[in-house]
């Protein structure tokens, strides 16, 4: 990995900021990150790293599923409540712990750095990497419809990432800039096709298809759930929110409750205008709405809701993925000039820099849809695993006040923030979590086996760092 050797540091200037992480300490003659992310922006992150492209097109794989339009609606309503259930146990854990890398630092302190080294090593080169190339291939698609340029899907696809990995070393707050202007975007695209939809689409006669079994309704879950991904991600950058004990958690139930919502509603209109067979018939919901509305204007208009959309998305992404790496690099188990922060920017650019050429890399090879397979099952294992740390510790700190306050919190906070009807609502996530990885074992056995081996190969990789230190 040419350019990511052993090297030094950048020194601490005498410039004033907004306040730095208090949580992971600077090395001395380290430049630390800068707290700039305020609630607004840390709202919108949580919903960036959710909607992307599936809204738009997996309403119609749920309807080919359950066949019904209480079934199909109630799938979206079931798979929110699911995510919403993760979004109060990360809420728990960011009140408690709110450090740079998120996720990462979660699963360090509840079990080991090892498990915490294997969730960033599948999400530099697989989780995250591959769900960012496959999506900017897609904004390239949409893109390419609407204006023609003489640049391939891959080119197209590699410059978008390149330019918003340029945006985002400028610094966080230009980074979340960008984010929440592109996630105010999104948000109007989702909802020009609930207005339209409705005041000018005429409704379809709301015929059932054949009765549906429970393990029908689970495969629907599918689809649904991945939709309601990725708003864990908006912990990884907890360090560079300005008062993340009380924003991450606000931001993590406010913008998993608007997507929530943002969701129901597109679906209800799909169900209203095409029906559940039709639905079911379609390969691009939203864009027959907006035809049905708008005639070619509406589908021309959608093209560009869904390439804002996905181009949101890889925002985001570009934006909260490197403090994972970062947070790697500060334990030592990674390259130590992966944790360098910018001296004028206060940003961890050469983190943003790796993210963008492992996905810009994946991108033009054109292997992502393969590697995307391989992980499916594997972040949800992560995600059952970070919900089990709150038993580790609950375990560990009780109500003690010494624990809890060693730990870097106070029993007010604690519960102010606490997990509503834990222990049961965490398990049912948990239970939620095993079921993905369960049914993506028995669908596509071979590609989630050799996912299982891919991220275990850290494992050597990691004892190489730990040699290092």
């Amino acid at each position: 990995m040419p350019g990511l050797g052993f090297a030094t540091v950048v020194p601490v200037t005498g410039e004033s900021d907004e306040g730095i992480d208090a949580n992971v300490a600077p090395r001395p003659g380290k430049a630390a990150l800068a707290r700039r992310i305020g609630p607004f922006d840390a709202t919108m992150i949580v919903m960036g790293g959710m909607i992307g492209s599936g809204i738009f097109l997996n309403p119609a794989v749920v309807a080919r599923s359950v066949h019904s339009s209480v079934l199909i609606l109630g799938a979206w309503l079931v798979g929110g409540a699911a995510a919403l259930l993760g979004a109060f146990v990360y809420a728990d854990l960011a009140a408690s712990r709110p450090r740079v890398g998120g996720q990462y630092a979660y699963l360090r302190d509840a079990y080991s750095p090892l498990a915490a080294f294997l969730y960033g090593w599948a999400l530099l080169l697989v989780i995250q990497s591959g769900g960012m190339a496959a999506t900017a291939i897609a904004f390239a698609r949409y893109f390419r419809e609407l204006v023609p340029v003489p640049l391939s899907e891959s080119a197209l696809a590699a410059l978008a990432v390149a330019l918003l990995t340029v945006v985002n070393c400028f610094g966080v707050r230009a980074g979340s800039a960008v984010q929440s202007f592109l996630m105010v975007l999104k948000i109007g695209a989702l909802l020009a096709i609930v207005v339209c939809g409705f005041a000018f689409a005429g409704p379809s006669p709301a015929v059932d298809g054949p009765p549906s079994s429970i393990p029908e309704f689970g495969a629907a879950l599918i689809p649904v759930l991945f939709c309601y991904g990725g708003w864990q991600t908006a912990s990884f950058i907890a360090g560079e929110m300005r008062d993340p004990g009380r924003d991450l958690p606000r931001a993590l139930i406010a913008g998993v409750c608007g997507v929530i919502a943002l969701y129901s509603l597109v679906v209800f209109i799909c169900l209203r205008t095409l029906g559940p067979l039709g639905l079911s018939a379609t390969a691009a919901p939203a864009f027959d709405v907006m035809t049905r509305a708008l005639g070619r204007r509406g589908g021309a208009a959608i093209s560009a809701g869904i390439a804002l959309s996905t181009l949101g998305f890889l925002s985001q992404s570009i934006l909260t993925a490197p403090r994972v790496y970062f947070a790697m690099a500060e334990d030592g188990l990674f390259f130590r000039t992966v944790a360098r922060v910018s001296r004028r920017t206060r940003v961890p650019a050469v983190a943003i820099g790796l993210q963008g050429a492992v996905t810009i890399a994946l991108a033009l090879l054109g292997t992502y849809e393969a590697i995307l397979r391989y992980v499916v099952a594997i972040d949800f294992v992560f995600f059952a695993l970070t919900a089990g740390g709150l038993f580790v510790f609950r375990r560990r700190s009780g109500l003690c006040p010494r624990r809890a306050e060693a730990e870097g919190r106070s029993i007010g906070e604690r519960r102010a923030h606490a997990m509503p009807g834990h222990p049961v609502t965490t398990l049912a996530f948990i239970a939620v979590c095993g079921s993905v990885v369960v049914a993506t074992f028995v669908a596509d056995p071979v590609h989630s086996l050799a996912g299982l081996g891919f991220t275990l190969a850290g494992v050597p990789a990691y004892l190489l760092w730990r040699k290092r230190l």
